[in-house]
Order: C-alpha cells, then structure tokens, then sequence
C-alpha cells in the first residue's frame, strides 16, 4: 500500500472516530459517563466499520481456511490455511507505563471463536487528523504471533520521542493490523503529547515491547 493510502485510511479512521467520540459524550449529558475501575486497561472506541462481532462470521483476515477446505498441498493431501488478523478481529486495550520515560502499551486478543495470525510486521500506529505515524522502535520484525483464546500480543508506542514542549495535544491512537488493514480501530488513551513516535513489534511479553528510542 501506498504511503499516500495508507495516511489516508488512517486519517479517515481519525475522522469517524472523532464522530463516535461526540455521539458518546452527548450520549453522556443523558445517562452520565461511566468511570472504569482503578487499574483497569482504558476504554477502547472502534470505528463503525471495526465494530463487528466475532458471532456475525465477518473478520478482517484473509485465506481462513475455516471452512475445513484448507489449501493444497500439492500431494493430493489439503492442510489447514489460518487466516491473517484484521483489527476488527482483535479485542483491543490499552495500559499507560512509566518505564523508558512513559509508554502506552497496546493489547491484542483474538475475539471470541476466531484464530488469526499478527504477520512479523510493525503494527501500524498513526495519531491525529494528519496521520502522523509512529516509527519503528527495533531494528528488526519480530515473529508472528498466532492469537486464539486467552493469547495475547503486546506492543509498545512512545508517543513523544524528542525533548522540549513541542508536539500535539492528542487523546486517540489508531492501530492497524500492517499496512494493509482495512479496518483500523480509534483507541482512548487520554490526553498525550505526540512528536515523533516510535512504536515497537508484536510480542508475547509485554516487558519485550518496552519501546526505548
């Protein structure tokens, strides 16, 4: 995918998430706004088109294999093709950390039913209406990771890079699943300051995925 493509599927999903944040907080001058327990990972708000649920069989991946068929494998035998994860896949939170000078860290599980695989890929992260995305943080992919029950794959975004006061006031990260996700999700994360981010691979650790510049 194009960088031009991909900033402006990033940047669209910017867009409606900014559009679910204002319906939810009118939504909350009539019922009151709801506060998560102390510790509890923050609240995560998806795009519309993310928002499927794992019951309905739609899911982002491609070659699921899960209809038993599989792919051939050449010698008459057919062997089980697992499906690549989408972000609309995925149950998504996240968890402010201190260490390397504060962090966000990002949590992936697969939602209920579904198996999928994170390619050895960067995850792509993106903030603002202009898309700014965050860099790599290691010098090298990590491996896939398969997701499935209670599995779960850990990424860290440094949002703020640089010394000084410079950079955006932002509340949302985007995530995708690569480059080539179509379905990126909107995550709350409260109030961050982003100038040059960095963000690191997939990994089954969360104290891997420490991201330090």
């Amino acid at each position: 995918m194009s960088g031009k493509r991909r900033k402006a599927l990033l940047v669209s999903a910017v867009v409606v998430g900014g559009v679910m944040l204002m319906s939810a907080c009118q939504g909350s001058d009539n019922g009151g706004a709801q506060s998560s327990p102390p510790g509890d990972p923050v609240g995560v708000t998806a795009s519309p088109s993310a928002s499927r649920t794992a019951g309905g069989g739609q899911s982002g991946g491609q070659d699921s294999g899960q209809d038993g068929s599989g792919a051939d494998t050449g010698d008459g035998e057919r062997e089980q093709v697992q499906q690549n994860c989408g972000a609309n896949d995925i149950s998504w939170s996240t968890r402010s950390e201190t260490q390397a000078g504060g962090y966000i860290l990002l949590m992936a599980k697969a939602k209920p039913g579904i198996t999928c695989v994170l390619p050895a890929a960067l995850p792509t992260v993106a903030f603002g209406s202009d898309g700014t995305e965050a860099g790599p943080a290691e010098q090298a992919v990590g491996e896939e990771i398969t997701l499935s029950g209670s599995t779960t794959a850990y990424a860290g975004v440094s949002t703020k890079t640089t010394s000084g006061n410079g950079g955006k006031e932002l509340d949302t990260v985007i995530v995708g699943v690569g480059d080539d996700d179509p379905d990126p999700v909107s995550l709350s994360v409260g109030t961050i300051t982003v100038e040059d981010p960095i963000v690191t691979n997939w990994h089954t650790v969360p104290t891997d995925a420490v991201p330090f510049s």
